[in-house]
């Protein structure tokens, strides 16, 4: 469910208590700490207005009531004396599991004893406690103080406590002008053995920062440990926009006029894409599931359609995060707008470009990060991260971080990115989770497409090992992926893209050519004489070159190098006119391969 939707952040969810205590007195008439402490304990609130405290007084032995209940909660105590009473103070309290950044307190009428208003400020709402006084008017005067203490100011501010009037009250409905209630006003909450006054509360200020939906109000079942019931209000509070994206958009599936961005948020959010020629005449684009707008995830794939060839788009994503959803009612958070960012399509009509290409980084920033240096200067129009590069990933934070890494290291978001799967990215459990971070090309872990007049095609090998290996445990079925792509091959091959193409080059993870790989039975009588033009592939973390024909291959195949920065390399693509020039690069910047086909 969206309100139980995991976050980063700690403060997304805030369950806020109130409790008379009668300074620990319970109805069986004995004073008892713990007791009190353990009601807390057990609702585990963020923060609790009490009310009735002693601090030193004859009747507590000299104890600070609201500081033993704070050492035995492990909770911050904020005291706010009331009266003086029998040598000591009487009062009213905040029990916090932070310390509050600032606190402020305000005198309130009361005739028979006088009464306290206590205001503590925390880094994303205020929370203030009261127990009014027995006397209508007093109570009414109190309210013009309570709207006084609010802070012009972008949090919520909370107010809680005894403030001894029934719902029904003049007070209770002047205060509801100001302050929505969170709490239930038909769940009665004194006296505790058998409750028939609603007298207890927690409320919201309406006027200022609503940023927050109220997700469960309750009245506990707690009939002994004083006179009063203690009630407590389950939030969900509004992330800062800040807060809301964890990658910059990266862009992928650059083809048939169409570019998809991807971008994840903190939490579940929904999402849309603002683009155009400028950036002040913009369309919006959203992603729409039979008939419903996605809205419940952290993971945002929208595709642009109908761009036009060779043109510059420049576009923003904007996420809002869902508070709340309801059948008949949503309540929304902030909207997170990014900086602008640009790509141009792919002209249809080029003869040239290039592209960077790496593989089996292994999950090693390093090696990454000394691959990218040798490319710094480079004007790239696409990247392909050809497997083994998202190694082994167990769950969706250490793939994100990676990837997150990969894209904006080499500018994703103005330059679209290729995936293809190794044996590693199949491994592991977060392995089959990987769809959802990227777009492929024909929707499959392989295909086909054009970069202007060259054709690429882009096939899936699977695991290295056969699909009854006992590491695998019944769960893989290659053999099937393997066979779909013979097929794939023999259409692939004939098609009028292909034959028409002026460069065509083959990128897979496991070499068919130098290694073993149980795709050859399968792809290699369609390949032998495939005029492919350059194969590059990966995987076996050695560098190697093997010109056409030196192993009855019918094109050159290009092996990228492996996961240390002693033996790592980088592939430059770049294709001009006619020409095809296949450059490799060790991680010092030494060219080990500069051939052109």
């Amino acid at each position: 469910m969206l309100a139980m939707a995991l976050s980063a952040f700690s403060q997304d969810y805030v369950k806020l208590m109130s409790y008379n205590v009668r300074n620990t007195k319970g109805m069986d008439g004995i004073r008892n700490l713990q007791r009190v402490a353990n009601v807390i304990i057990n609702e585990a609130p963020d923060v609790v207005a009490v009310q009735e405290l002693d601090s030193m007084t004859t009747r507590s032995n000299q104890q600070y009531v609201l500081g033993e209940l704070a050492e035995r909660t492990q909770m911050h105590a904020t005291y706010a004396p009331a009266i003086s009473f029998q040598g000591g103070k009487y009062g009213i309290g905040i029990l916090s599991k932070e310390t509050p950044l600032n606190i402020r307190t305000y005198p309130l009428p009361g005739r028979e004893e006088a009464r306290m208003l206590l205001v503590a400020e925390f880094e994303n709402y205020f929370f203030a406690c009261t127990h009014l006084s027995l006397t209508e008017e007093d109570r009414l005067a109190s309210l013009d103080i309570i709207k006084s203490s609010v802070v012009k100011s972008n949090k919520p501010y909370f107010l809680a406590g005894d403030l001894n009037d029934q719902p029904d009250s003049n007070f209770i409905q002047a205060l509801q002008q100001d302050f929505q209630v969170l709490t239930h006003i038909k769940k009665p909450t004194f006296p505790a053995p058998e409750p028939t006054e609603t007298i207890d509360y927690i409320a919201a200020w309406k006027h200022g920062s609503n940023d927050f939906a109220n997700l469960s109000a309750q009245v506990l079942e707690e009939p002994v440990a004083s006179d009063h019931r203690p009630l407590s209000v389950q939030l969900r509070m509004a992330l800062n926009p800040s807060e809301l994206f964890r990658t910059k958009p990266y862009l992928q599936n650059p083809v048939n006029n169409g570019m998809t961005l991807v971008w994840e948020t903190t939490i579940p959010a929904y999402s849309w894409v603002e683009y155009g020629t400028d950036t002040l005449n913009l369309k919006q684009k959203r992603l729409i599931i039979d008939g419903q707008a996605e809205f419940n995830e952290s993971i945002h794939k929208i595709r642009l359609e109908d761009l036009i060839s060779g043109q510059t788009y420049y576009y923003r994503v904007c996420s809002q995060e869902i508070l709340q959803y309801k059948a008949y009612s949503k309540k929304f958070g902030h909207i997170a707008k990014s900086e602008f960012y640009s790509f141009t399509m792919p002209d249809a009509e080029t003869d040239s470009f290039t592209a960077v290409i790496f593989n089996d980084l292994h999950q090693r920033p390093n090696v990454f990060q000394a691959l990218l240096k040798q490319v710094e200067k480079v004007d790239y129009d696409f990247v392909v991260f050809n497997g083994d590069c998202i190694d082994d990933p167990a769950n969706h934070d250490q793939a994100t971080r990676f990837i997150k890494l990969l894209t904006e290291g080499v500018h994703g978001d103005r330059t679209p990115t290729l995936f293809i799967r190794g044996n590693h990215e199949i491994r592991n459990a977060y392995s089959i989770g990987l769809r959802k971070h990227f777009d492929y090309v024909g929707g499959k872990t392989y295909g086909a497409f054009n970069w202007g007049d060259t054709r690429i095609v882009m096939l899936d090998c699977g695991e290295d090992k056969t699909d009854d290996h006992k590491e695998y445990s019944g769960l893989n079925d290659f053999t099937q992926l393997r066979h779909e792509q013979v097929g794939f091959l023999q259409e692939e091959l004939q098609s009028k893209a292909f034959k028409k193409a002026d460069k065509r080059i083959l990128i897979h993870h496991i070499p068919l050519y130098g290694c073993d790989n149980l795709c050859w039975n399968l792809w290699e009588p369609l390949l032998r004489k495939a005029p492919f033009h350059v194969s590059i592939n990966a995987h076996t973390h050695r560098f190697a070159y093997h010109p056409k024909g030196s192993l009855k291959n019918n094109y050159p195949v290009v092996i990228g190098g492996g996961n240390k920065v002693e033996n790592a390399t980088v592939m430059i693509l770049e294709k001009k006119k006619d020409e095809l020039r296949i450059k490799v690069l060790d991680a010092t910047g030494k060219v080990l391969l500069d051939i052109v086909e």
